[in-house]
């Protein structure tokens, strides 16, 4: 039997212990791995050990969409796109073709890179959100693939890195230097076409969303980090490539007397002060605030950067705010549910008159009973399998049944049984439980706190893991003791019917229970 067992945990491990770089190479990096998506889409781990099986006997070279490399190639694009989005526009602007070895270097690699990216793309399998498995067809991937991203793909993949340079290299020794600088400035000019990988902005924003599924994270903590971190990337991309067009307009028209580059002396300044500037009015024409250093536009066309710059802001500002909104509307639910029905009470309250000593104490029974969430416990435990609820109570009440001698020796169907009909519940301090001579029909388990047992001949102090009336449940007598909360109690009470119910099944307990009814003040029934 332990051998089985063996075998079957073994089994479960899934694909992360039976196919290895060790056992499966390279093609390791291949297969989905277990992370939150898979498991959702697959719906279990032999299911996605089904899917690595399904692709290693297909015998074809493709990326699976839930794989280790996926997940790592994704993270180095995402990287090397931010990087061109915000070093090409600054290169345009301010390098004037003067951009170093390590620069043009890194242009070449990005080019490489998205030229590699585009003939990956035709072996990246593919996942819809209706579908039940990825798609690992070739030729799906490829009419897929060629009727969504090839074009834009194929246009900012288009190696201009080399072609500037194999110009530096061809015009460096040139001796018309007004030649090569005019060729420069052009080709310069063309290296503007690398900006159609702003399309590739979205690729920021699917990035987050991917790490937010493939990530076994599930804290609302760490998606809402991943929108604020995306929403600010935004912004700043947008005021960046604002403040690059600043200059580089000034720069094509070779600096105008009237200019705002010349007011500033900004001719011969570090390209860092120069970039400061152009965001300075970048930003203060975006928030349309001057400090001074504004003049009005001099020609048509810093009039239309001005005008652009407006309408950028506005669009930004509409962002802001309703992602803002969005972010403070979805944030903490169950605190602003809570904070609704407490105020629908304190309505109730003042539109009934109640004494404010008694609304106090209204008041914090919601505190203590919810602890500032609002949700429904029977809507939380409906919601779940038998087999998770059946565990959910053993954590919370196997513990205290145990305590109560008529429960101790039964078998653990019953106790299961038993566990389904308990009620969770709360009292203040000062509470009167149950009273002295008036008839019940529960017996209450205490989870945390302290109650105060008085009857005519003695007091007695019970807290968590004690309990009381178990005579009233099995008889539906009276109680034969008053029992006061002496702080706020937390406590599951099991009824007379609901106990009832439970022992339908089990008339071998039935029988057990009413032979050894008795009422025993001195055991500390009540």
């Amino acid at each position: 039997m332990g051998e089985d067992r063996s075998r079957v945990m073994e089994k479960l491990k899934g694909p992360a212990a039976r196919c290895t770089t060790a056992t499966c190479g390279w093609r390791a990096l291949l297969l989905p791995q277990l992370n939150r998506q898979s498991l959702y889409v697959y719906g279990s781990e032999m299911a996605v050990e089904q899917e690595c099986r399904r692709q290693l006997q297909s015998g074809v070279f493709v990326i699976h969409p839930f794989s280790l490399m996926r997940s790592y190639y994704i993270m180095c694009m995402m990287a090397i796109t931010f990087l061109n989005l915000i070093g090409i526009p600054m290169e345009i602007a301010f390098l004037d073709g003067n951009s170093g070895l390590a620069w043009e270097g890194f242009n070449v690699f990005s080019d490489t890179l998205f030229l590699i990216d585009v003939a990956l793309n035709f072996r990246m399998g593919i996942i819809t959100e209706d579908s039940e498995e990825a798609i690992l067809d070739l030729k799906r991937i490829r009419v897929s693939y060629l009727r969504t991203w090839f074009i834009p793909d194929v246009i900012a993949a288009f190696p201009i890195g080399y072609i500037l340079l194999f110009a530096d290299l061809h015009y460096h020794n040139d001796d018309n230097p007004s030649k090569t600088n005019k060729m420069m400035r052009i080709l310069m000019f063309v290296r503007i076409l690398s900006l159609i990988r702003l399309a590739r902005v979205s690729r920021l924003v699917r990035f987050f969303n991917e790490v937010e599924k493939v990530s076994n994270a599930n804290l609302e903590v760490v998606r809402l980090f991943f929108r604020i971190l995306s929403l600010f990337m935004m912004i700043f991309l947008l005021c960046h490539w604002n403040g690059c067009i600043q200059y580089f307009v000034p720069m094509l028209e070779e600096f105008p007397t009237d200019c705002w580059v010349r007011k500033e002396n900004l001719m011969n300044a570090t390209v860092s002060v120069k970039y400061s500037w152009g965001v300075f009015r970048a930003l203060s024409q975006m928030i349309a605030l001057s400090y001074g250093s504004m003049d009005a536009p001099t020609n048509y066309v810093e009039m239309w950067i001005v005008m652009v710059s407006m309408v950028s802001g506005c669009l930004m500002y509409t962002v802001l705010v309703a992602n803002a909104t969005t972010m403070i509307a979805n944030t903490d639910p169950a605190a602003k549910e809570y904070k609704s029905k407490m105020s629908r009470l304190e309505h109730y309250m003042t539109f009934m008159k109640l004494p404010p000593e008694l609304q106090l104490r209204i008041t914090n029974y919601y505190q203590a009973r919810y602890g500032g969430k609002w949700f429904q416990e029977k809507d939380v435990m409906d919601t779940v399998s038998s087999a998770l609820k059946e565990q959910i109570l053993m954590v919370m009440c196997s513990r205290l049944l145990r305590k109560v001698p008529m429960f101790q020796t039964r078998e653990e169907n019953f106790i299961n049984a038993v566990l389904f009909k308990l009620e969770y519940e709360v009292f203040l301090e000062g509470d009167a439980i149950v009273r002295q001579n008036v008839p019940g029909d529960r017996m209450f388990f205490i989870d945390h706190g302290q109650v105060l047992m008085e009857t005519d001949s003695y007091d007695r102090e019970l807290c968590d893991g004690d309990f009381f009336g178990e005579t009233c449940v099995l008889t539906k007598s009276k109680h034969l003791a008053t029992v006061k909360a002496l702080t706020d109690c937390q406590c599951f009470s099991l009824s007379w019917h609901d106990l009832q119910e439970a022992l339908e099944g089990f008339p071998d307990v039935r029988k057990d229970l009413e032979k050894t009814v008795e009422l025993d003040t001195d055991g500390g029934l009540v």
